[in-house]
């Protein structure tokens, strides 16, 4: 998948996201050193920013160590739905970056919260099982997989990561959503993301699939709904206005309209993730999504 196709992607899927609320000409830097003293909180997407497949990008270790010992607040925000939360410290960790584990805030925080908040019911779940049961031990699910059955039993469905998940699967997942519509509810809304050998398909490109197929409207947990950033603000406790606050990200879609949604600022990142090697300002015209600031690398 192209860079253009990806973005054709979310562009189609419109429909289901929050509408854009900031227009303009964003300014340029080079880094986020150029623009620090302007903010007191750093909200930082993973892939893209922090890291391209399992490789931290060059510098931003020290950038975000630098930033951390001047007094900011540095948060990473996330649709990381697939991991548990400790395997993704590890692997923060591994890269070069220290972040408390509270300050580390995913869509699967934010899913698992409302779940958490609901009458208990039988979920059947997207995931890859191989990664455990970690933060969802007090869940009633079951692991879709090659059985029907488990499909047409459970009361509703939660999709978390999309590393395991097949044409076959989601086509039982689809039938059985037709026989019987029951809830969706999507703990990554990246429809793609930037990986070591291009895009890959995340659990919100299936969600939405799902909803052309079958009618069924998914309640989608992460960036660009507010939810995660919810979960974020109340991490921070209210200490911060918003405008010292700055969402840096790579993708138009999720992490600069997730920021104009939250109200805060946002930086896009145009050297890495998403729009690396090409120009992000014809897809920002054409999305009408345009961010405060754009930065060549972190």
């Amino acid at each position: 998948m192209t860079t253009q196709q990806a973005f054709a992607s979310y562009e189609a899927a419109r429909a289901r996201m929050p509408g854009s609320v900031r227009g303009g000409s964003p300014r340029h830097a080079e880094t986020l050193a150029e623009i620090a003293d302007e903010f007191d909180v750093f909200l930082l997407d993973a892939f893209g920013v922090l890291n391209i497949g399992s490789s931290a990008i060059p510098g931003t270790p020290d950038r975000v160590a630098d930033l951390q010992a001047a007094g900011k607040r540095v948060m990473v925000v996330s649709n990381a739905g697939g991991f548990p939360h400790q395997l993704l410290m590890q692997k923060y960790a591994r890269l070069g970056y220290d972040f408390a584990p509270e300050d580390v805030v995913t869509s699967r925080k934010a899913l698992l919260a409302a779940v958490r908040s609901e009458t208990p019911r039988r979920w059947g779940v997207m995931a890859t099982e191989s990664l455990g049961r970690a933060d969802l031990e007090e869940i009633d699910l079951i692991f879709l997989a090659e059985d029907p059955a488990p499909y047409a039993d459970v009361e509703a469905f939660l999709l978390i990561g999309s590393g395991a998940w097949t044409e076959a699967r989601h086509a039982l997942l689809e039938a059985a959503l037709r026989a019987n519509p029951r809830e969706v509810w999507v703990g990554n809304p990246d429809i793609v993301a930037p990986g070591d050998s291009g895009f890959s398909f995340e659990p919100g490109y299936f969600a939405h699939r799902l909803a052309e197929a079958t009618g069924v409207a998914p309640r989608f947990f992460g960036k660009p709904f507010s939810n995660i950033y919810e979960l974020a603000f109340a991490q921070l406790g209210g200490d911060y206005p918003r405008e010292r606050i700055l969402m840096v990200g790579d993708s138009l879609h999720t992490d600069i309209l997730g920021a104009q949604t939250a109200g805060i600022a946002s930086a896009l990142v145009a050297e890495y993730g998403f729009f690396a090697g090409t120009d992000p300002r014809p897809a920002m015209e054409t999305a009408g999504i345009s961010p405060d600031y754009v930065i060549r690398r972190p």
